[in-house]
């Protein structure tokens, strides 16, 4: 493992004001960043190589876009220092409150390893610690599993299938956030979270769409819920699900527009909007029980 070259600090406001973020014609192609369908308020942040919307009525993103150059990857070790935003008022941010004395993780939007790249090794160095700011985590269970596993390792397999534009990916994530999420400590904690992966193959613009679910395989969800808020206890959060999905179906889910990368979704499948239940097929969604489930061409003519 690569030794740091510098000390890890947080960057200053105005430092942060002056990253670049992520750039949409990373790929060779134009791919803007999405936005909201509605007029909620958000907040655009730049950190390097990657650009975060965030949503102060939630205190999460609601979209993360990351430029990954897997050519010029680098093994950082993990500075794991969480720090809030300067740029957002403390009370905005999910912040360390929400995790304390619980069994909750904080859960990356943008993955650290695949924003840990860079041209020198100080560059994937900073860029490392950049994704450990609050407005870039989102609760998630601490149990770890096949589905978190696959989850992690979407991007890394993803980019082998990207050889013909030298490795390169734009990955675009969030947090479902939905109305009845459940509250917890002044936030509602997201039960899913989405990720669509952009890349060149054979010359052209493709997409895959993902979601992980972590929602309690329960009859009653609100019971338990209900229970959980009473005894002041986080919410029962539960395994971690992996489903290839329509990218349609994650505008639907999200309220983010993505008709670009729909439009090249190499998943042949019609949307369903609406995950499986346990032991239930659903159109459209494929459960991954291993990363040799994902889809990545094209159905023949």
């Amino acid at each position: 493992m690569t030794e740091p070259s510098a000390p890890r600090t947080g960057a200053t406001a105005q430092e942060l004001e002056g990253r670049s973020g992520y750039d949409p014609a990373f790929l060779g192609v134009d791919v803007p960043m999405p936005g909201l369908s509605s007029d909620l308020p958000t907040v655009l942040l730049t950190y390097l190589h990657y650009s975060v919307l965030f949503r102060p009525d939630r205190r999460f993103a609601a979209v993360t876009a990351l430029a990954m150059d897997g050519a010029h990857l680098i093994s950082i070790g993990r500075s794991d220092r969480w720090l809030l935003d300067p740029r957002l008022a403390a009370e905005l941010q999910a912040g360390p409150a929400v995790y304390a004395h619980n069994d909750l993780d904080r859960g990356h939007l943008v993955m650290r390893a695949s924003a840990t790249w860079g041209e020198t090794e100080d560059e994937a160095t900073q860029a490392e610690a950049e994704t450990f700011y609050f407005t870039n985590a989102a609760p998630q269970a601490a149990l770890f599993n096949q589905g978190r596993e696959l989850w992690l390792g979407l991007e890394n397999y993803l980019q082998d299938h990207a050889d013909a534009f030298d490795r390169k990916l734009a990955v675009f994530a969030g947090p479902v956030l939905d109305d009845a999420d459940p509250h917890y400590r002044g936030i509602q904690v997201p039960l899913r979270f989405w990720k669509v992966v952009g890349f060149v193959q054979d010359g052209r613009l493709a997409a895959t769409g993902y979601v992980l679910d972590q929602s309690p395989l329960v009859d009653d969800l609100q019971e338990a819920f209900r229970g959980a808020a009473e005894a002041g206890a986080a919410p029962p959060l539960g395994a971690f699900r992996t489903f290839q999905v329509p990218i349609a179906d994650i505008a639907s889910l999200t309220g983010v527009p993505l008709d670009q990368l729909a439009a090249v979704d190499l998943l042949p499948a019609q949307p369903s909007f609406a995950p499986p239940q346990a032991g239930q097929a659903a159109g459209g969604w494929v459960e991954l029980r291993s990363l040799e489930d994902v889809v990545t061409a094209a159905p023949a003519p």
